[in-house]
Order: C-alpha cells, then sequence, then structure tokens
C-alpha cells in the first residue's frame, strides 16, 4: 500500500511518468550491455526457482500431502476416487496460493519498476555498496517527502529480515536433501534431516555474512543470485515438464487451459533464457 501510494503521489512531483514511457517500457527493446541485468531482474522478480523448489518443502511441512493420504496402489474403485478427490481440492488450495503469489507479486514489481525508472534512472542514481538502502529511499521521498524515509527502513528492516529467515529455512532443507541425494545423511530420516537443517542454519548466515564484508557490494550480489535464480528456473521448467508428461497420476493431468497456460508459460521462460544468451553474445542487437 505504501509502495502504491507512492506511485500516485509521483504523478504530482517533476518525476511524474506520462503514458507515451509506460508503453515504452512494454516494447521488445533490450541493449546488450544491460541483459545480465535483466536476466538477474528476471531471476528475482516473482517467484524465482529456488522459491519454487522451497514451496515444495513448506507443502510437505504443512502436511498438505499428509492430508491428501497415500495413493491406492490401484486405479479404480471408490477409495481410488476418493484420494482423487481430497487431491484435487488440496491441489485447488495451491491453485490459490500460486494465483495470489502471482497477483501481489506482479504488482509490487510494476509499482516498484515505475518508481525506479522514474526516480533512479532519470537522476542517475545507481544503488550500490552500502550506500544501496539510502538510495533505494530516494523513490519514496522523492515522492512522498522526507518524512517517508523513517517509514521506508522499517519496511526494508522487515523486508530483508523475512526474506533472510524464509530463504534461509528453504536453502537449509533444500541442501540438506541435496546432500543426502549425495549419500551424506538421509533426508528421509527425521534426525537426520533436523541435524543437516540445523548446521545448514549456521553455515548459510556465515557464509553471507563473509562475502558480504569481502565484496561489500549487496547490489551486485543480489543480481548474481537473480542470474542464478533464473538459471534454475530453466531446471524447473524441465523438471516440470517431465513430471508432467511421465509423472502425473491419471486423473490429475489438469484441463485444456491448465496445459495451454503450462506450455506458454514454458516457452516463455525458456525463450527468455535463448534471447538472452544469443544478446549476451552479440549475436543479435
Amino acid at each position: 500500500i505504501f509502495t502504491l501510494v507512492s506511485v500516485i503521489a509521483l504523478q504530482w512531483t517533476p518525476n511524474a511518468v506520462s503514458s507515451p514511457e509506460i508503453l515504452s517500457g512494454l516494447s521488445f527493446q533490450l541493449p546488450a550491455a544491460a541483459v545480465i541485468i535483466a536476466v538477474g531482474a528476471f531471476g528475482i522478480t516473482g517467484v524465482g526457482g529456488d522459491e519454487i523448489m522451497a514451496y515444495n518443502y513448506w507443502l510437505l511441512e504443512k502436511g498438505y500431502a499428509a492430508y491428501t493420504g497415500p495413493r491406492p496402489s490401484w486405479t479404480s474403485g471408490e477409495a481410488h476416487d476418493m484420494w482423487l478427490r481430497r487431491a484435487r481440492g488440496w491441489i485447488r488450495v495451491m491453485t490459490l496460493d500460486a494465483m495470489a503469489a502471482m497477483l501481489c507479486y506482479t504488482l509490487v514489481t510494476i509499482l516498484f519498476y515505475i518508481l525506479g525508472a522514474a526516480i533512479l534512472h532519470r537522476n542517475g542514481l545507481v544503488p550500490a555498496k552500502t550506500e544501496l538502502i539510502s538510495q533505494l529511499g530516494t523513490i519514496y521521498t522523492e515522492s512522498l517527502g522526507g518524512w517517508a524515509f523513517g517509514i521506508f527502513l522499517v519496511g526494508a528492516l522487515v523486508v530483508l529480515f523475512s526474506t533472510l529467515l524464509s530463504a534461509l529455512a528453504a536453502w537449509a532443507r533444500l541442501f540438506s536433501d541435496a546432500f543426502s541425494q549425495l549419500g551424506w545423511g538421509d533426508f528421509q530420516d527425521p534426525d537426520s534431516r533436523k541435524k543437516f537443517v540445523r548446521a545448514c542454519a549456521f553455515v548459510f548466515p556465515a557464509i553471507w555474512a563473509i562475502l558480504f564484508l569481502t565484496f561489500q557490494a549487496p547490489g551486485v550480489m543480489v543480481m548474481i543470485g537473480g542470474v542464478a535464480s533464473a538459471l534454475i528456473l530453466l531446471i524447473v521448467v524441465y523438471a516440470a515438464v517431465i513430471m508432467h508428461r511421465k509423472w502425473a497420476p491419471k486423473g490429475l493431468e489438469g484441463g485444456q487451459f491448465y496445459k495451454t497456460a503450462f506450455l506458454l508459460s514454458s516457452v516463455a521462460i525458456v525463450a527468455v533464457a535463448v534471447i538472452s544468451s544469443v544478446k549476451a553474445l552479440g549475436l543479435i542487437n
């Protein structure tokens, strides 16, 4: 809401945005020099590949699969039909999760892009190193006034802390599972999983702190993470295609709308990756 109010108030400042400027931002133009930044932004915008993988662990720990119950070994009969109904019910819950997240992230991303382009870009401000937070706060102080900086700081603290907390929980589980696949520990065993998750919960913050103190470039680190997330998203798309084609139980394949949307989103993600790679190599302008 605070960001939405800032965008509205922006129109009564010298940095007001016009309709032609909004439309120009929707054109398919991307300088080759900005490809890495664009890919990084693509990776961290909305729900990234790592967050999609983390969502699976969240679902399991919240008991979605437990409420659905084990899948019957047979493919017909009343028990199978009841299992399908329970599974479809929880899939609807997950669909609601995804749609709500998409709407929220899309709206917030658009608002931030407008504020960033109108204030930071126009004034030649590039958030970097230890000035990252103060320069980002400019998008609020220039639209609402100096009083907004305090509110921004509180919001930034809440957002950064919650992001750190959720990312740490996700990475600890993700890497514990990965270690288990390599033969280090047993992710299916609660005691072993808890031990590895706790160890990762100490190790990862230490690594992040060392990297920050070494490079002191949070903006660059965020973009590197965004590029990594974009690459992970390609892996997620590949896994989703395989699971949809080979693993989806009969009766849970989804309707025609789902299949069409899944195909279009997969093609769009791969297209962004291919076009970005070609531009980065200088093969097209």
